[in-house]
């Protein structure tokens, strides 16, 4: 999880430390409808996933901002696309290597070139964002969704969290961000030690699977969905459902950069109406500490989940038939 540093402030001026018995949470999933059970990418065993047909109902799949990132997905790290931020139009495609033997003024007049062949301001920005096929490894991050679903299950949060942070966080290895977060969710430090987890000079918990999962879920459940609620309530927005992609795409954006830089960010441009636009957005909205890496988060959600369901043949192209065949009952869950 790659936390702005300000989330350190936030939990010790906004959160009290948690106490089960004063925090109440009901979970909002179910079970039958939420998790499948699927073929494993590299066991070949069955597995449980947790589909979401509303990324494809609202036709989040046709988004240019996500199309955009599923080929930045698909790219090697030594091509880069040249793009506009406003809407990630691609303007062309560079190999790394030789961009970096080019001298500031023939970039620029690459650029240049670029902005009177698609017909744009001399003012236009053209950002360079490189391959990232390297860092999503989809099939390698699959192995550990049964278990991240089964661990967030048994702390009452709804699993599609546990799978989407897997998706994304560390997907290829387990490594520390530049900000120091750590595991395979991606905790900074005092969020681990928060919850319990001992990380020390000696010992490092946030590299155990089971103790990172739970810190991550009971941050999700006692922090960043009460948080959320908190924000669309202050919003004035009423009668959603936490089991909507928007909601569920909303609380990772909390995770990520923090409630209060996402509740600056809301009130920037302040949402009457809880859907799927308010996450579009948030996409264009900046302020102080919600800048690029914000608002890029939930677009790589969005592509990275359409990535993973077509792994599994459960993407557009697979008629609904076959996705029947595939549902079943959920394989079940032992509980401490």
């Amino acid at each position: 999880m790659s936390f702005l540093t300000s989330i350190t402030l936030f939990i010790r001026l906004f959160v009290a430390p948690p106490d089960s018995n004063s925090i109440s949470y009901t979970p909002s999933y179910n079970l039958k409808e939420d998790v499948i059970t699927v073929q494993s990418l590299i066991t070949k065993e069955k597995m449980n996933f947790v589909y979401n047909k509303q990324v494809y109902d609202l036709r989040c799949d046709t988004m240019p901002n996500v199309i955009f990132w599923r080929k930045i997905m698909h790219l090697d790290k030594d091509s880069a696309l040249l793009n506009r931020p406003e809407n990630r139009h691609i303007l062309h495609t560079v190999h790394c290597y030789k961009w970096d033997t080019l001298c500031v003024a023939k970039k620029n007049a690459i650029k240049d070139s670029l902005r009177y062949m698609h017909c744009l301001m001399d003012s236009a920005r053209i950002l360079m964002t490189t391959g990232k096929s390297f860092f999503y490894n989809f099939e390698k991050a699959s192995a550990n969704f049964d278990r991240g679903i089964t661990d967030f299950i048994a702390n009452g949060v709804d699993p599609w969290y546990a799978q989407t942070i897997l998706m994304i966080e560390s997907p290829n290895k387990l490594q520390k961000s530049n900000v120091g977060a750590y595991g395979s969710f991606q905790l900074m430090k005092d969020v681990a030690r928060l919850f319990g987890l001992k990380v020390n000079k000696q010992v490092d918990e946030r590299s155990d699977f089971d103790r990172s999962a739970y810190a991550a879920s009971s941050l999700i459940k006692k922090i960043c969905i009460p948080k959320t609620r908190d924000l669309l309530d202050s919003l004035g927005i009423k009668d959603y459902k936490e089991n909507d992609l928007w909601f569920r795409l909303l609380v990772m954006h909390c995770y990520h950069a923090g409630a209060g830089n996402v509740k600056k960010a809301l009130f920037s441009f302040r949402p009457t109406r809880g859907d799927i636009h308010l996450i579009y957005t948030l996409w264009y909205t900046q302020t102080k500490q919600f800048k690029s890496a914000s608002q890029n988060y939930s677009q790589l959600v969005l592509a990275a989940l359409l990535e993973v369901n077509d792994k599994f043949g459960l993407g557009t192209n697979q008629k609904q038939s076959l996705i029947k065949q595939i549902i079943e009952a959920p394989i079940p869950y032992k509980h401490n």
